[in-house]
């Protein structure tokens, strides 16, 4: 079996906010998923390299904002493709923070929910929290964001720990033998009318908000 089958399954986009202590964080995630009713069950996938995974082991509470296909880029690149560790990803993102301690983004969601996690499973890479959904929204705006979505229109890619990662072979286009591609998140620009040399200094990635020195010329794959 290949990476391409496992390519067929469905995906949402959500910002995982967490909480260390005083602090808060937030991630992106697209393995989440509903497992049971009365109680609602969530079952959420994390990768142990995640900053977030140790948040929520530590404090078993987690936030989850929908993305909207409203939701800008920017977001998921600043939350998706950086460690809360050393850095404040919310920084720069409009968000607010429940009383329970941990954050919920305000970039054009659909809405959001508040899970306490009630189990976990550990597998070779990652976490799988089980969580019962305690609060949420009361009502739902806009079209939710698939991982389709993100990949087709946004152009957007899978971190390295995102359980849909892939590497990928850029194919190659007639007349074309080299793309552009962005050091911080993946993205790949190729836009065979408009040459990257000749795009503004102040450019910058669509994904990530990465400047255009971060971007290093890529030759295509036979």
């Amino acid at each position: 079996m290949t990476g391409d089958v496992l390519s067929t399954l469905s995906y949402g986009m959500f910002a995982i906010g967490v909480k260390d202590g005083e602090k808060v964080s937030a991630c992106i995630a697209s393995s989440l998923m509903q497992v049971a009713g009365d109680p609602d069950i969530v079952a959420l996938s994390m990768s142990h390299n995640n900053y977030s995974d140790e948040c929520i082991k530590k404090s078993k509470i987690f936030s989850v904002s929908v993305l909207s296909e409203d939701t800008s880029g920017a977001v998921i690149g600043a939350l998706g493709f950086n460690s809360g560790r050393g850095t404040d990803k919310l920084k720069n993102i409009r968000h607010r923070v429940l009383a329970e301690g941990v954050p919920v983004i305000k970039e054009n969601i659909c809405c959001w929910f508040l899970c306490k996690v009630v189990g976990s499973m550990e597998t070779l890479t990652h976490t799988v929290f089980l969580a019962e959904i305690i609060a949420g929204s009361e009502k739902i705006h806009g079209r939710p964001m698939t991982y389709g979505f993100y990949r087709r229109v946004l152009k957007g890619r899978a971190p390295k720990n995102a359980p849909a990662y892939r590497e990928e072979k850029l194919p190659r286009r007639e007349g074309d033998s080299e793309s552009w591609v962005c050091t911080i998140c993946g993205y790949v620009y190729n836009d065979p009318y408009v040459p990257f040399e000749e795009l503004p200094d102040k450019w910058v990635c669509p994904i990530c908000g990465a400047p255009k020195s971060a971007f290093r010329r890529q030759e295509r794959q036979e």
